[in-house]
C-alpha cells in the first residue's frame, strides 16, 4: 500500500515561478525555481518561437520539418522587465510572460488579444516510456474558427473536432476517421478578422482539441518530447499560410508534364494491357501524360526489379511510351523482402541499414513480399543507399518518377499496422525509437528517393509522389490522399482535403479520381474528373478488385465529358504553372478555400464546397447525384460566368444551373487567363501563340504568366518569362500593360486575344502608342485579335 500522496500523485505538472532570465541576440530564456525553462526566439516580427523543457536543460535542436535554407530576421525586439511579467515587443506583436507561472499571452501593438494561454504549458511524466506527455492549452475565443492540419476527413472549420496525428494505412477511410496517413501539426486560427498560426513542431503522436472536450479552451499535446510550437501572426491568414510554408520550405518546380493527365491502376500488367490502355487514350483523344505501374511490374513485389514474364523487356516498353508521349511512374514501397539471393536485400543486410528492435534483431514485418526488413531512412548513410538504387530505374531503363507508399510505415496482420513502438531510429544523429520517427518515416523515405531520383535523371526535374507525410514533406514530394472510396462523400472529402492541403504547405496533391476502392457510376465518376481536373494532381486510380475504372468504362458520354474537362485542363496549362511559380515563390497556396479569400466575409468561415484555382477562377463542384445545378456562395466582387460569359454580382448565394457536361465556373472580372492549344500530352506541339482570355472590368486588375523550357533547370540561371498584364478598363476603353522579367524567349511570336464583357465596339487600336488601322490588325476566324507578344501597352477605344 502506497502510503506517500506524492509518490501516488501521477497528474499534471506546472511550471513555477520564474526566477531569472538571460538573453542571447534573438532568444529570451526564463528559468523557474522548479527547472522549467522557457526559450522565446524571435524569428520575424510575426513569428516566435516557443520552446520548453522541464529538466534544467534542452536537448539537441533538430527538425526534419524546419527549412534551413531559408533566412528568417525581424526589425524591432525590445525586452522588458514589469512587476509581475516580462514583455517581448517586435514591430508586429507584444508577447507577455507571466513571472509567476510562465502563461504567455500575445497581443497586437494596439493591446488587442491574438492568443492567450488558458492553463498554458503543463506535463505529465510517462512511467512506462520515460519522459514527458506535454501539453499545452489555449483560450478559444467567442466564433473563433480553425483549419489546417493536412489532408483530415471532416469539415473544412475545425471548430469543436478533436484529431489525432500519427500516420496510420487507413484502407477505405470513413468521414471524420482518425488518424489519416499525413501529419501536418500546423492550424490556423481566426477571430475578430485576425488570423494567426500554430505550427507544433513534435514527431511524437500528437493530439488537438478545438473546444471540443471544453468550450473555450484549444489545446493540443504529445506522447513525449518537447513542447515546441511556433506562433505566426497574419493578421490576414494569406500572412500566416505563406510564412508557414516558408517556415517549412516550398519544392522546386515540376515538370510540366506532371500538370497533366495521369491514369493508374492496381495493376497493369502485363505489358500487352499497359499498351492497352496508352493506345486507347490516344485513339479516344483523351490527353494523357503518365502511365503508372503498381506492385505486379515487380518479381515477386522486390523493390528495383520487373517481373520477367509480365515485362520481359521494361526498357524498350518505357522508350515506346515515351514515343508516344507516356512517361512511366513506377511504385516503391519501404518493405525489403527477406530473400539471401535478392541483391537490395543482401545489400542492406551486409551494411546493416535496416530498422532494429529494442534487444538487437532487425524487425520484421509483413507487406506484399511476405516478411520484409526496412530500411532506417532516418539514417543519412541509408538514405545516399537508397538514392544509389534508383540508377537502374531512371536512368539506364527511363522511368521519370517513383510512387512511394505503404510508407506509414504500414505492416499487415498486426493490430497496430505499423512498427512496434521499441524499434530504434538513427533520426540523424539523434537516437530515438518508433515512438519518434514513425511519423517522419515516410517523409525520408521520399526525401531518399527524391534525392536518387533527382541525381540520375538530371538535366531532368525529378517526380516523386508519396502517400505518408509530415510537415515539410513537401520540398520533396507530391502526395495523394491514400486509399479513398468511390462514393458521394468521398468526393466531398476529396474537395475539402485539397483545400486543406494547400493552406497546409502541401498544395502538390490530389485525390484517387473516382475512388480507390469500390466502382463508381459513371455519373460519380464524371463529377469526380470535373472536381480532379482542378486539383494541383490530377489522377485517376483504383484498385482492380472492383472492376475497369478508366475513362471509356463508363459509356460514350463520359468519355466525353472526361475529355472536355482533362482537354480544358490542358488548355489551362499556363495557368496552373504560373499558380505553382507563386507557390514555389511565395508560399502562395495553389487552391484558396473562401475564407482565405475574404476572411471578413463570415459567410466564408464555414463553406466547404467552393474555392479559388489559383488567383481568378471559382471552382464550385457538383457533389450529389441527378443535379442539374446547385446553390453556391459567390464570394465578394463580381464574376463571369465561365459558360455563359454572364456577369454576376458576388458576396451572396445564388442558385446556379448547369448541365451534365458542366460545373459551376466563374471567373474574376478584370482576369486575363491563359491558354495553350489542346495537346495528347505535353511536348505533343509546338506552342505557337498564347491565347489570353480577358475578361472585362471596369477599374483595375492584374494577371501573371510564367513559362520557362517546361523542365530542366534554365529557370534557376534567369532562363524564365514571367509576364505581368496590366488591366485598366474604363467606359470606354481597355488599357492592358504588359511587363516581362526573365531572358526566356517563347518560340510563339504572337498572342490571341480574346474579349468578354467588352461593353463598347471597338473604334480604334492603339499599340505602343501608335494608331494602327483595323487593316493592319490580325484577326482569326473567331474575330480574336492576334499581336505581338512583346506589346508594352495595348489600348482598345470605343
Amino acid at each position: 500500500m502506497i502510503i506517500n500522496t506524492e509518490l501516488e500523485y501521477k497528474g499534471d505538472l506546472f511550471p513555477s515561478k520564474i526566477v531569472s532570465y538571460t538573453q542571447e541576440v534573438d532568444s529570451i530564456f526564463f528559468h523557474t525555481d522548479n527547472n522549467v525553462i522557457l526559450q522565446v526566439t524571435v524569428l520575424r516580427d510575426s513569428m516566435v518561437r516557443f520552446r520548453f523543457t522541464t529538466k534544467g536543460y534542452f536537448s539537441n535542436d533538430f527538425s526534419y520539418a524546419i527549412d534551413k535554407s531559408q533566412s528568417h530576421g525581424y526589425n524591432a525586439l525590445e525586452v522588458t522587465e514589469e512587476k509581475d511579467h516580462f514583455k517581448i515587443k517586435t514591430s508586429k506583436v507584444s508577447v507577455i510572460v507571466q513571472k509567476h507561472d510562465l502563461r504567455v499571452g500575445i497581443y497586437d501593438l494596439e493591446g488587442k488579444t491574438i492568443l492567450e494561454d488558458e492553463i498554458g504549458f503543463h506535463w505529465e511524466e510517462n512511467y512506462e516510456y520515460g519522459g514527458n506527455i506535454v501539453k499545452m492549452s489555449k483560450v478559444s475565443r467567442d466564433g473563433e474558427s480553425f483549419y489546417g492540419l493536412g489532408d483530415k476527413a471532416t469539415h473544412l472549420n475545425l471548430k469543436g473536432k478533436r484529431l489525432e496525428n500519427w500516420a496510420t494505412d487507413q484502407y477505405a477511410f470513413a468521414k471524420d476517421q482518425e488518424p489519416l496517413y499525413k501529419v501536418v501539426p500546423f492550424y490556423i486560427g481566426l477571430h475578430d478578422d485576425v488570423s494567426y498560426g500554430i505550427f507544433f513542431d513534435n514527431t511524437f503522436r500528437s493530439f488537438f482539441d478545438f473546444a471540443h472536450e471544453r468550450k473555450n479552451v484549444t489545446s493540443f499535446w504529445a506522447d513525449g518530447g518537447e513542447m515546441n510550437y511556433y506562433f505566426i501572426y497574419g493578421p490576414k491568414m494569406s500572412d500566416v499560410v505563406k510564412t508557414y510554408t516558408h517556415l517549412t520550405g516550398k519544392p522546386e518546380l515540376p515538370p510540366l508534364w506532371t500538370l497533366g493527365y495521369h491514369q493508374c491502376k492496381w495493376s497493369y500488367y502485363p505489358e500487352s494491357k499497359v499498351k492497352e490502355v496508352t493506345n486507347k487514350f490516344r485513339e479516344l483523344q483523351i490527353p494523357c501524360d503518365a502511365i503508372y505501374l503498381d506492385i505486379d511490374y515487380m518479381e515477386g513485389f522486390r523493390c528495383f526489379t520487373w517481373s520477367k514474364e509480365y515485362f520481359p523487356d521494361p526498357k524498350r516498353m518505357v522508350a515506346e511510351l515515351a514515343k508516344d508521349g507516356f512517361k512511366t511512374v513506377v511504385i516503391i514501397d519501404p518493405g525489403i523482402k527477406i530473400d539471401k539471393d535478392y541483391w537490395v536485400y543482401k545489400e542492406g543486410l551486409e551494411k546493416d541499414y535496416f530498422c532494429k528492435r529494442a534487444d538487437g534483431p532487425y524487425m520484421k514485418g509483413k507487406v506484399w513480399p511476405g516478411d520484409c526488413n526496412f530500411p532506417d531512412y532516418t539514417n543519412p548513410e541509408v538514405r545516399e543507399w537508397w538514392a544509389g538504387l534508383f540508377k537502374e530505374l531512371v536512368s539506364e531503363i527511363g522511368v521519370k518518377g517513383v510512387w512511394n507508399d505503404m510508407n506509414e510505415p504500414a505492416v499487415m496482420e498486426v493490430p497496430t499496422k505499423t512498427f512496434p513502438l521499441d524499434v530504434r531510429h538513427n533520426f540523424d544523429g539523434n537516437n530515438c525509437s518508433h515512438r519518434k520517427a514513425h511519423n517522419v518515416y515516410g517523409t525520408q523515405m521520399a526525401r531518399a528517393t527524391y534525392e536518387g531520383i533527382k541525381r540520375f535523371a538530371y538535366p531532368k526535374r525529378p517526380f516523386v509522389i508519396t502517400r505518408s507525410a509530415y510537415s515539410g514533406a513537401q520540398r520533396y514530394t507530391s502526395s495523394w490522399t491514400g486509399d479513398n472510396v468511390a462514393t458521394w462523400e468521398h468526393l466531398w472529402i476529396a474537395n475539402i482535403q485539397m483545400q486543406r492541403m494547400s493552406m497546409s504547405g502541401m498544395g502538390f496533391t490530389g485525390s484517387d479520381i473516382g475512388g480507390f476502392a469500390e466502382q463508381p457510376s459513371a455519373e460519380l465518376y464524371a463529377r469526380w474528373i470535373q472536381l480532379g481536373v482542378f486539383h494541383p494532381f490530377c489522377r485517376t486510380h483504383s484498385s482492380g478488385h472492383h472492376g475497369e475504372q478508366e475513362p471509356w468504362s463508363f459509356g460514350d458520354e463520359v468519355i466525353d465529358i472526361t475529355r472536355k474537362f482533362v482537354e480544358l485542363r490542358y488548355q489551362l496549362l499556363p495557368y496552373l504553372y504560373t499558380m505553382f511559380w507563386q507557390y514555389v515563390n511565395d508560399g502562395v497556396p495553389m487552391l484558396k478555400p473562401l475564407v482565405y479569400f475574404d476572411q471578413e466575409d463570415k459567410q466564408t468561415h464555414y463553406r466547404t464546397d467552393e474555392f479559388i484555382f489559383g488567383n481568378q477562377i471559382l471552382v464550385c463542384p457538383i457533389l450529389e447525384p441527378n443535379a442539374l445545378g446547385r446553390r453556391m456562395y459567390l464570394p465578394q466582387g463580381n464574376w463571369y460566368n465561365y459558360w455563359t460569359q454572364e456577369l454576376v454580382k458576388g458576396k451572396r448565394e445564388l442558385w446556379v444551373a448547369t448541365d451534365f457536361d458542366q460545373i459551376p465556373l466563374f471567373v474574376k472580372e478584370g482576369a486575363i487567363i491563359p491558354k495553350y492549344p489542346i495537346q495528347q500530352y505535353v511536348g505533343e506541339l509546338e506552342i505557337v501563340d498564347l491565347s489570353l482570355e480577358i475578361f472585362y472590368k471596369l477599374g483595375k486588375e492584374k494577371s501573371h504568366v510564367y513559362e520557362d523550357a517546361q523542365d530542366g533547370y534554365d529557370y534557376n540561371k534567369g532562363r524564365y518569362s514571367y509576364k505581368t498584364f496590366n488591366l485598366n478598363g474604363k467606359d470606354k476603353e481597355l488599357i492592358i500593360q504588359q511587363h516581362k522579367e526573365g531572358d526566356f524567349e517563347t518560340l510563339y511570336k504572337t498572342i490571341k486575344i480574346s474579349l468578354i464583357g467588352l461593353p463598347f465596339k471597338i473604334k480604334e487600336i492603339e499599340i505602343d502608342n501608335e494608331k494602327v488601322s483595323f487593316e493592319s490588325v490580325s484577326f482569326d476566324h473567331n474575330c480574336n485579335l492576334i499581336v505581338d507578344k512583346d506589346f508594352t501597352e495595348l489600348h482598345l477605344i470605343g
